[in-house]
C-alpha cells in the first residue's frame, strides 16, 4: 500500500513510520548533494582542496 492508493488509510503508525522514511531520504540526500556540489565545485576550480597538517 502506498500513499497514493486509493484505500490508504492514515493511521498514526503510517505517520511515524513514513515521517522517519521521508527524515532519512532526506538527510541521506541532503549529503550526497553537498558532497557533489563540492566536489563539482572542486572540478571546475571554484573551489581548493584544504590540506590539514598536524
Amino acid at each position: 500500500m502506498f500513499p497514493f492508493c486509493f484505500e490508504w488509510k492514515w493511521d498514526p503508525d503510517h505517520f511515524i513510520f513514513l515521517g522517519f522514511l521521508y527524515l532519512v531520504l532526506i538527510i541521506v540526500g541532503t549529503g550526497l548533494g553537498v558532497a557533489f556540489l563540492k566536489t563539482a565545485a572542486q572540478v571546475l576550480g571554484f573551489m581548493r582542496e584544504r590540506h590539514f597538517d598536524h
